[in-house]
């Protein structure tokens, strides 16, 4: 009889019930011997900070850096913040470039040059070259860590140099053909290596048609360019053609990861490497600014709702109907947005076809508007007896959710010009907007017509 995988929340379960009973050892075992750094980290992640401090101590330092580099940025920081420059060059040893100058990029810039001081010549170069572009770019990404050969030489010799080797880098499913000025001419798969005449050269079945990216392509094309073509790894260049690296499928799944819950968490105003258990004070200083913002937007459509106070008093079923109006423009509207947000970043929007996507919200939005105030106009006529009214909120939903679609569609686009995040700011833009439209058309349409 098959057993069943352990999950990560029974060994959570399992370390917290060997914590409390002090079986230390038992826990000591748990994290440096029976369980993988990914699942060390999330184990972490998933425990509040006391707790937390305990395991971290019973990692054994030659462990910490491979799980460190798994840990939300939040985390990271708060642990490489405690440690010395001895502690951070040992854990340093045990990282791929790439990840060496993530967890650098952590530290003050002073702390920075007290580790990069204490590396060999060669180390210390290879991390100063990641670390001199920007994070979210190929060569933030890269791993300068490569194998190269020359196209003159003969397979059996490109075999004699692999075996020399203790071990190939991660993912290498392709050997660089460069020239002796690290100008990239090819790529020889290592599936044709082995089945290929080990007499003939490099030049004779190397492959030219390689995608390449330069040092600094946004990690989103990155991440676009390895969905497209199916890459295992892709090479760096330079902008004179010269290698500097590769970037690895790992890295671009970890991008897609990082780019899916900035997302979600920026819908919210929140940072996307938020510890789950961060501090109390810590928690609400982060909060308290998106809340802010929010009562700002807030504020203003209250003072659009005081222009029809009088207008409200008089006819008590406006404040009852009134709530549908902004919600359905506001249901609609993030629909769109949530549509061309993820076709901004997925590379589909452009100035070619916004145009085509802009008729075809309003035409969706016209649609949904005319079907749905119809509904509501008859549930209103029966509801109050009115048939002014039934008119009047239909009236003013279909003006709704046209607004709706052409602000979904649009604010998008214009935060992504302005460099702005849209994820981040377009909600709050979109609700403000769809609640002062909804209102004013509902209650300006009412003091219309009940005046």
């Amino acid at each position: 009889m098959s057993m069943q995988p352990e999950t990560l929340q029974q060994r959570l379960e399992r370390l917290n019930a060997a914590l409390e009973e002090g079986a230390t050892g038992q826990v000591r075992r748990m994290l440096n011997r029976g369980l993988a750094a990914v699942d060390v980290a999330q184990l972490l992640e998933s425990t509040p900070p006391r707790e937390r401090e305990q395991l971290w101590a019973m990692i054994e330092p030659e462990l910490q850096g491979e799980v460190l580099q798994y840990l939300v940025d939040d985390i990271q920081t708060e642990f490489l913040g405690r440690m010395s420059v001895e502690q951070l060059l040992s854990i340093s040893r045990q990282l791929d470039t790439d990840d060496k100058a993530d967890l650098l990029q952590r530290l003050p810039n002073t702390m920075i040059q007290h580790v990069l001081a204490g590396m060999g010549t060669a180390e210390r170069e290879q991390v100063e070259m990641v670390l001199a572009y920007p994070e979210d770019t190929a060569g933030g990404l890269m791993d300068t860590e490569t194998v190269t050969i020359r196209p003159e030489v003969s397979l059996a010799v490109v075999q004699r140099y692999l075996r020399r080797h203790e071990r190939l880098p991660e993912s290498t499913d392709t050997l660089l053909v460069v020239t002796r000025r690290r100008e990239l001419i090819g790529h020889l798969p290592l599936t044709r290596l082995l089945v290929s005449d080990p007499d003939i050269t490099v030049r004779e079945i190397m492959e030219t048609d390689l995608v390449t990216l330069t040092a600094l392509t946004p990690e989103e094309e990155v991440a676009s360019v390895f969905e497209r073509f199916d890459l295992i790894s892709a090479p760096v260049l330079s902008i004179d053609g010269k290698l500097l690296g590769r970037i690895t499928i790992d890295d671009v799944v970890d991008v897609i990861r990082e780019g899916a819950g900035h997302t979600m968490m920026s819908m919210a105003g929140l940072e996307d490497d938020e510890d789950t258990f961060a501090p109390v004070l810590r928690t609400g200083r982060r909060r308290a600014v998106w809340l802010g913002i929010n009562l700002i937007a807030a504020t203003v459509v209250s003072l659009a709702i005081g222009f029809f106070e009088d207008t409200i008093q008089r006819i008590a079923a406006l404040a009852v109907l009134m709530p549908i109006v902004s919600s359905m423009g506001g249901i609609g509207g993030s629909q769109t947005l949530t549509v061309m947000i993820r076709g901004i970043a997925l590379g589909h929007v452009s100035r070619a076809n916004l145009r085509w996507l802009v008729v075809r919200e309003l035409l969706a939005g016209s649609l949904n508007g005319v079907i749905w105030a119809c509904v509501v106009a008859i549930i209103a006529i029966v509801r109050f007896e009115d048939l002014q009214l039934g008119a009047i909120i239909a009236l003013a939903m279909v003006i709704n959710l046209m607004t709706a679609a052409l602000v979904g569609t649009l604010i998008p686009v214009m935060l992504k010009r302005l460099s702005i995040d849209p994820a981040l700011s377009g909600g709050v833009l979109l609700t403000t907007t769809t609640d002062i439209v909804g209102f004013v058309a509902f209650l300006g349409l009412a003091t219309a017509f009940y005046t």
